[in-house]
């Protein structure tokens, strides 16, 4: 995690001047006996580095523990509350905003994370200056691009898609075994009463044995073209 994790100075920061931040939210939560619990955090910490280093956006570090609720059951999972992690982002942008940044792109690496969308919301009531990213059309666009062969709905948790990223930017997170995992849970109706546990006994979602490096590469490609157009709408609304 050494590499996805900003380890500018403030030097570095001075001389770039106020620029539009990234702030990287993973989670701390059970993928499967595979991948590793910061799965999340280092999938979210990838997206946001190549976002950082294509566009010169102000690389924060990550919030790794985040609303897992849904996997509390399985062993090693730790969750906040919704609140929290509401509290914490509109705190991280109102310190932002008082140092004259301009933006704010969250990319968030953990599904389960609804309260940001509230959060951004409300944050931009008086004009947009934070987006949340990426939204369901990047994801849809990325996987398209990057010929990923499950669809969204198969591939929820440790599937094609995150094991795909991992297997590109930090491979030695994905652990042997990960092939035999494939589930399928293509409908999950009662997901948020029934949390992981009514859909899965091995943890994943999905198809982890379709991943490649080079899907993981095109999905990075695919979601820095996208940011283009978020960031674009933060800094000229």
């Amino acid at each position: 995690m050494d590499e996805l994790i900003t380890q500018a100075t403030t030097r570095d920061e001075r001389q770039r001047g106020p620029a539009v931040a990234v702030l990287p939210v993973g989670s701390f939560e059970q993928h499967g006996d595979h991948l590793p619990l910061i799965t999340d955090t280092a999938i979210a910490c990838l997206i946001a580095r190549r976002l950082a280093d294509d566009h010169g956006l102000f690389l924060l570090p990550p919030i790794t523990i985040s609303c897992s609720h849904e996997h509390a059951p399985m062993a090693g999972t730790v969750s906040i509350s919704a609140a929290t992690l509401y509290a914490t982002v509109n705190d991280i942008w109102r310190s932002l905003e008082a140092s004259g940044h301009p933006g704010l792109l969250i990319v968030n690496g953990h599904g389960g994370n609804y309260v940001l969308s509230n959060v951004v919301q409300e944050l931009n009531v008086n004009g947009p200056r934070v987006a949340l990213f990426p939204v369901s059309e990047d994801r849809a666009k990325a996987r398209a691009d990057a010929g990923l062969e499950s669809t969204g709905a198969e591939d929820m948790h440790a599937g094609e898609f995150e094991v795909s990223l991992l297997l590109h930017g930090a491979p030695h997170l994905v652990h042997d075994g990960i092939a035999a995992d494939d589930h399928a849970a293509p409908r999950r109706p009662h997901l948020l009463t029934l949390g992981m546990n009514g859909y899965t006994t091995n943890g994943v979602i999905g198809r982890p044995s379709l991943a490649s490096a080079a899907k993981g590469e095109a999905l990075l490609n695919s979601f820095s073209q996208s940011a283009r157009a978020h960031l674009d709408l933060i800094t000229t609304g």
